[in-house]
């Protein structure tokens, strides 16, 4: 059985793509320190509790597991405490990718996939987004993600660590058997959120502007289901394995959903609408935020099987209320 340590595996695309390796025949070693993540999350191999700024710990880990490949979700990664904070975000997201590259190559590891995010991308110049587009972000999570492919792309160079920084768009949904799911504190996400005002756990859903140029007004996401995300590191580390050379890849389904059809879909697999209030645009928003995937789909082979918001969303649905329904009975 091949171990792959998986940092940040606690969380939300990690917890899935946990659940997708060992169902491939991998064994994934959690590294993370539980600050943000799920202990509960943590299903289908050992945990290590670490911080990824812990050079010692992770020798121990990397010692004791002696794993074949990282894929690394470690990361603080909300975008409003980016910019409050931007120092602890360098701190954590540069400086702790830097000690679990140096810990990885001195262990003797050569293969990295990277959870990275079109954050890097900043305000789209063109869309759908190809993955040469210019790299300009607009806060402080996503600076500290480029500076990380920046590393990456150096310690290929120097050290002969390959990687795969795989871009995210928008993650949403939930693992289909209801294992696991997203559960964030606080929570940012769209569906999420209307999912909540749905259920009375919070007043309303609040729509950041309605005066874009789109064909509704409201503002344009590309949603990609976390499964296949998932799907996507197991595709990127087999991409490795088979001595494939580093790159970066969008992860998108190339399809834009804006946010009043997100609530539209919301109330279908609810029954009932979403309650809602319109508040001003955000800064820093673009109207617009679609992926080019041709990447993904050419080297890595990667195809979305939750091609339609409705299904993304119906897995979100019965995860969230099957959620509400165990904290009732608890």
């Amino acid at each position: 059985m091949r171990t792959v340590l998986v940092t940040g595996g606690a969380g939300y695309v990690g917890s899935h793509t946990c659940k997708l390796l060992a169902a491939s025949g991998y064994r994934p070693v959690v590294y993370d320190n539980l600050s943000r993540g799920q202990r509960a999350a943590v299903r289908w191999g050992p945990l290590v509790v670490g911080d990824l700024t812990d050079r010692a710990r992770l020798d121990e880990a990397f010692a004791e597991w002696r794993p074949s490949a990282v894929i690394h979700f470690a990361a603080l990664t909300y975008v409003g405490e980016s910019v409050e904070k931007p120092a602890l975000y360098h701190h954590v997201n540069v400086g702790g990718s830097r000690t679990l590259v140096e810990a990885a190559t001195d262990a003797g590891v050569d293969r990295l996939v990277f959870s990275s995010t079109a954050a890097v991308y900043g305000t789209p110049q063109r869309t759908p987004i190809a993955e040469d587009h210019p790299l300009r972000p607009i806060n402080p999570y996503g600076e500290t993600k480029l500076r990380v492919e920046e590393m990456l792309a150096a310690a290929e160079a120097a050290s002969g660590l390959r990687s795969v920084a795989l871009r995210y768009f928008n993650a949403a949904g939930a693992d289909p058997e209801g294992e696991t799911g997203e559960d964030h504190e606080p929570e940012t996400h769209a569906i999420p959120l209307a999912i909540q005002a749905v259920l009375g756990e919070r007043r309303e859903f609040r729509v950041f502007g309605r005066d874009y140029p789109t064909p509704d007004g409201t503002a344009v996401r590309d949603y990609v289901h976390v499964m296949d995300l998932a799907q996507a590191h197991l595709l990127a580390l087999e991409h490795l394995e088979r001595g494939g050379a580093g790159t970066q890849v969008n992860l998108g389904t190339g399809s834009g959903t804006s946010v009043a059809e997100l609530l539209d879909a919301v109330a279908r697999a609810a029954g009932r609408p979403v309650p809602a209030a319109t508040a001003p645009r955000r800064a820093g928003d673009p109207p617009v935020l679609v992926a080019d995937g041709r990447r993904a789909h050419d080297l890595l082979g990667w195809r979305p099987r939750f091609g339609s918001l409705d299904a993304i969303v119906e897995t979100a649905w019965q995860w969230h209320t099957g959620a509400l329904r165990r904290r009732r009975a608890a």
